[in-house]
């Protein structure tokens, strides 16, 4: 019998939502660290997220990218679109 997969993290599922909000945004995570007035290297932390970050930093994110931060937390979101 094989195990169900476990659930991702917020942290995970939060990293994952923006990259894909993102890209089908055709946004540079150079262009969305601007707008949201972070770092690149942030960034691309957060997207693969290997840190946490603050409440602040997460709605900035998601009104740079002009997706609710809802959205962003939300597990389904986005569900089956490429990862490439």
């Amino acid at each position: 019998m094989s195990k169900a997969k476990p659930l991702p993290t917020a942290r995970e599922t939060f990293a994952r939502n923006l990259r894909r909000a993102r890209r089908l945004k055709d946004v540079t995570q150079e262009g969305l660290a601007l707008e949201a007035g972070v770092s690149r290297a942030y960034l691309s932390r957060v997207e693969r997220g290997t840190i946490n970050i603050s409440f602040d930093s997460a709605e900035a994110l998601a009104k740079a990218i002009g997706v609710s931060l809802r959205d962003l937390v939300d597990p389904l979101q986005f569900q089956g679109l490429d990862e490439s």
